[in-house]
């Protein structure tokens, strides 16, 4: 048993032994493994700074031609709109116009039929009226030999106080009649003649 305690301690004292080897082998590969990172981290960070301008102003350049093609495309959205609005308000202003117009027209005809219902003559009217007047002038003329008629009165005097009333005297009646004979062949002579 002595040999076996000797043999027990010697691979006690050899497994110690080789504990210790293995674990200084695996410190030795995790400081190297740890300087290895440090020396990546510090190539990256080198890297970074040399090239991290020239990355920095890509990224700038890509910013602004995204911020052109937004501004681009907002612009023509917005000019989409703007014709579309003003487009709407002409229609609305067109159906205005036109409404206005409907609304004028049947104003005008109500007021027509108003005045018609009245006895009020009308535009037609008056002008036909105003034809026919200028005709049974231009008869009274040519019954009254020609003399041209008066286009306006004088302002009238103001009367003066008239005297004290004589009796009437008869008139002869050929001569009533022989004045108002040219008028009565006129009115009848326009009253024969087509209106228009």
């Amino acid at each position: 048993m002595a040999k076996l305690k000797k043999t027990a301690r010697k691979t006690a004292s050899g497994t110690k032994q080789a504990s210790q080897d293995q674990a200084e082998r695996l410190g030795k590969s995790i400081t190297e493994s740890a300087q290895q990172i440090w020396l990546a981290g510090m190539g990256a960070f080198n890297r970074a700074q040399a090239e991290g301008g020239k990355l920095f102003e890509s990224l700038v350049r890509d910013g602004l031609s995204l911020e052109q093609t937004a501004r681009k495309l907002a612009g023509n959205r917005a000019n989409v709109v703007r014709d579309v609005v003003e487009g709407r308000v002409g229609q609305a202003r067109e159906r205005a116009v036109d409404t206005w117009d409907k609304l004028e027209k049947v104003f005008e005809d109500r007021v027509q039929r108003a005045l018609v219902k009245l006895g009020v003559p009308g535009r037609d009217d008056l002008n036909a009226l105003t034809h026919r007047v200028e005709r049974l002038t231009e008869e009274l003329r040519k019954a009254n030999g020609g003399s041209a008629p008066k286009t306006a009165k004088a302002p009238r005097k103001p009367a003066a106080p008239k005297p004290a009333k004589a009796p009437r005297q008869a008139r002869a009646p050929r001569a009533a009649k022989a004045t108002k004979a040219p008028a009565r062949k006129a009115a009848k002579a326009v009253a024969e003649a087509p209106a228009g």
